[in-house]
């Protein structure tokens, strides 16, 4: 087999993917195979902004455990990919100096492995968009093969693609084939040629609407209305638990390009937020991030982006995938209806922070008191960012693993890199000679009878 790696650096965390494929089928749709992840201890490396040197050798580990897994008579040609996300786009906006040097960092330590190095970058939210859909695609044995499988697909209908929709720390897409086509907002729409097959494909990624990020614009804008509150520095917080208490430095909250707009002067440097528990009125404090008021185009998602209207299933992966999960509504068997869906999610925001506490003991704090906002979040971006409904709400699979890959946009953006998916269908192969003598039997014995 061949193998590839690629490390997927997050805003909050990188993963290491090792990749497998039988080296003759190359071309063939659906043969690579995800056969390690390596979760890259610490923080994600635009958390390396104030020691930049540190960023490389925090991967160290994780490339140690890829040598382990790939033979190493091929590790000089196993190629090596790292691509940076929302937490890196957003450090270059803040600090290009400082997101230069810890991608120079990173470099240096991908270089020093045994692997051949095919550069770390950041790659742009349309990228992430697009190479999401097409892992999910691939994975689902959506873009058509020769021969056989072409056969029994003209059988069936052909089958559509799937939707992505992709939730990151820092940013968060929704890619898709829309029904109709439209010359609308034409940055929105990128076109692929796959097998042969034709895609005109709509994504958008909103940088900033990510979960870490939407917690951290909500608590900006949350402070700026608090004006009776402003000489006292705690804030009560309906997206917390009852009971649950967090201290946040007022710097910190407004350094980042996501929030810096909110910023003013506040007599204090410390904000104390305490919990509420209160589903509703989180979910009110979360619509206002959303603005829907002007849409320059036919229709819209928020923030007068460009959305054609929602067509075919979804697969909904990252943090849509492991909230969902955490909160038990991901089962696929029987799809959870939409206001299940939120009155589960309302249960579990009103239990106190301390029962909370107790029944997920083995979860770290930061991320358990934090999934009451994410639930609540997850639904208003889908409900009212992008207007999914009770009737197609069926239509999201909340997708962890296809197969033994992840779901993500890693193994696409490998795929392409290394040219694994042509433009044209690869020319069927003739038949082997044991096909041929079965093809023959077979009629002679559908003569027989």
């Amino acid at each position: 087999p061949q193998y590839g790696i690629v490390l997927d650096a997050g805003s909050s965390h990188t993963n290491l993917y090792v990749y497998e494929w039988p080296a003759e089928k190359e071309n063939d749709t659906g043969v690579v195979q995800q056969v390690e992840v390596c979760k890259v201890e610490g923080p994600g490396i635009s958390g390396y902004s104030h020691a930049t040197e540190k960023a490389g050798p925090s991967l160290a580990e994780c490339l140690r455990q890829a040598e382990e897994v790939i033979p190493s008579k091929q590790h000089q040609e196993t190629p090596v990919y790292l691509g940076a996300t929302a937490g890196m786009r957003l450090l270059s906006l803040e600090n290009k100096s400082a997101a230069d040097k810890v991608l120079s960092s990173v470099e240096k330590t991908l270089r020093s492995a045994p692997f051949n190095f095919q550069g770390a970058r950041i790659i742009s939210g349309q990228e992430e968009g697009a190479y999401g859909w097409i892992t999910i695609n691939y994975l689902l044995g959506n873009f058509k093969q020769s021969g056989w499988t072409k056969l029994l697909h003209s059988l069936k209908s052909i089958s559509e693609t799937s939707g992505a929709l992709d939730l990151g720390g820092a940013s968060t897409q929704i890619t898709f084939v829309p029904n109709q086509l439209s010359s609308e907002s034409p940055e929105n729409l990128l076109y692929f040629r796959l097998y042969g097959k034709d895609y005109l494909v709509y994504t958008h990624s909103f940088l900033c609407y990510g979960k870490d990020q939407a917690l951290q614009q909500k608590l900006a804008r949350d402070l700026q209305a608090s004006t009776s509150t402003v000489e006292s520095s705690s804030l009560l917080d309906p997206c917390f638990h009852q009971g649950y208490q967090r201290t946040i430095n007022i710097s910190d909250l407004f350094k980042n390009p996501c929030t810096s707009a909110e910023k003013k002067q506040f007599p204090f440097s410390q904000l104390y937020v305490q919990g509420e528990g209160d589903y509703q009125k989180c979910r009110r404090n979360i619509q206002k991030l959303f603005n829907k008021t002007n849409c320059p185009y036919s229709s819209c998602s928020f923030n007068g982006i460009y959305l054609p209207p929602l067509q075919g299933d979804f697969g909904a992966f990252s943090a849509f995938y492991f909230v969902m999960n955490f909160l038990n509504l991901t089962s696929e068997q029987s799809p959870v209806a939409l206001d299940k869906v939120a009155s589960a999610i309302e249960s579990f925001c009103a239990r106190p922070w301390h029962e909370v506490k107790t029944a997920y003991h083995q979860i770290k704090e930061k991320y358990l008191s934090e999934y009451c906002f994410s639930g609540a979040y997850i639904l208003s971006l889908l409900e009212n960012g992008y207007e999914f409904t009770e009737k197609n709400w069926q239509r999201i699979h909340f997708l962890g693993k296809i197969g033994s890959s992840d779901a993500g946009w890693t193994l696409g953006y490998m795929l392409n890199l290394t040219n694994m998916i042509p433009a044209e269908e690869p020319a069927v192969p003739p038949l082997s000679h044991g096909s041929y003598v079965g093809l023959m039997v077979l009629c002679s014995l559908v003569l027989v009878l």
